[in-house]
């Protein structure tokens, strides 16, 4: 499965999300978006649930000298989620991550304020918090979220995305209560190659759609 753009597979994922919802009878839920990509898939889930819209801002951590190499994530204020397999390969130790981690944590403090403005983070104890990205492939920032999602004791959790690896997916589906992806791959190299139009989306992008989203309540 192939899709046009975010928005083309934030509306299916919403169809797929409204009948699970449906059946699972969902309590007042909540969607809460990865930023910056997820966003715009989340709006339409969002939209197609009548559900209120927020973030939750991750930061990937990267090896030292080669960032695009991920080895974990943050999440808030909670202690880094690391992918001990990719340390493993790569022979980095945790204390080498150090600055990378509080580097990281500076620049999800800005993306937080700056997307958030002075609006509180949602309460979700006794909510479905659904989870939403545009695609997963290793899995770290989705762990990290997760994780501080569970911290606010929501009655259901949910992962939902368009694309997903398959051996991620198997690894992540005991951390959400329910786990909805369109189009698994295996061996999943980049999300990208999945859509037929993959823009890079912006800070200004993610702000403007949480400016103009029903107001959470």
């Amino acid at each position: 499965m192939r899709f046009r753009d975010r928005t083309d597979a934030g509306r299916q994922l919403a169809t797929a999300l409204a009948g699970l919802g449906r059946v699972r009878r969902w309590p007042d839920p909540i969607v809460l978006a990865l930023p910056r990509g997820g966003v715009p898939v989340a709006a339409e889930v969002a939209r197609a649930l009548d559900a209120p819209l927020d973030v939750l801002v991750t930061r990937t951590i990267g090896t030292p000298g080669q960032p695009e190499l991920q080895v974990g994530a943050i999440a808030g204020e909670d202690p880094p989620v690391f992918d001990r397999r990719a340390m493993k390969l790569l022979d980095v130790a945790t204390d080498e991550l150090a600055a990378e981690v509080d580097r990281q944590r500076t620049e999800l403090h800005r993306r937080e304020r700056l997307y958030r403005r002075d609006r509180p983070e949602p309460v979700l104890h006794g909510r479905t918090a659904i989870l939403v990205d545009d695609g997963l492939a290793t899995g770290v920032s989705a762990r990290a979220a997760l994780r501080r999602i569970r911290a606010g004791r929501p009655a259901r959790t949910v992962l939902a995305v368009p694309v997903c690896d398959t051996r991620t997916a198997e690894e992540l589906r005991h951390e959400a209560d329910e786990f909805v992806c369109l189009s698994p791959h295996r061996y999943l190299h980049a999300i990208g190659v999945w859509y037929d139009s993959f823009h890079e989306v912006s800070d200004r992008e993610v702000a403007a759609v949480l400016d103009h989203r029903p107001a959470i309540h």
